[in-house]
């Protein structure tokens, strides 16, 4: 019988600085950047956070805490590579992973598809199976005010 685990990850970021904002390996153009140690990728640092916690591997901070210089202005999509890499090494596959990006301004839509292709190669699992959607908080929340942004993540993996 195959194990099926399941992993969860959350990271929200604030607004500040030069845009653009990546997000899910891809650059938006964005009149405000965020503040972050590495690139700020909400969206890959959820999902970073839901492939490790799937294995019951630590989180981002444990792996790669931004008190250590060497992860400054890191890219996050090879940051999940190194994450997937260590899942893979015990044994487990992913079979599916979904995004969710929280934000007012900025829209996803017309960045789907491409975020979906920049993740195919780290994850080592076809667009098919790699869901990224957006929402808004209506207003509400320092998202709704435009002061930052946020992603929530789900994986699935077996072994």
């Amino acid at each position: 019988m195959k194990e099926q685990r399941v992993g969860f990850g959350y990271d929200a970021h604030r607004f500040g600085g030069d845009g653009p904002v990546t997000l899910c390996g891809v650059a938006i153009d964005h009149p405000v950047g965020v503040v972050a140690t590495s690139d700020g990728d909400v969206g890959t640092h959820a999902l970073i956070d839901a492939v490790l916690g799937s294995a019951a591997a630590g989180d981002i901070g444990s792996h790669f805490p931004s008190s250590d210089p060497q992860w400054e202005n890191a890219d996050s999509v090879e940051l999940l590579r190194q994450a997937v890499r260590l899942v893979f090494d015990r044994g487990y596959d992913i079979i599916n992973v979904d995004v969710t990006i929280i934000a007012e301004s900025l829209r996803v839509a017309p960045h789907r598809d491409a975020m979906r292709e920049a993740l195919t190669t780290a994850l080592r699992i076809p667009p098919a199976s790699i869901s990224v959607k957006a929402t808004t908080t209506d207003g509400l929340g320092f998202i709704g005010t435009d002061q930052g942004l946020a992603a929530y993540a789900v994986v699935t993996i077996q072994r």
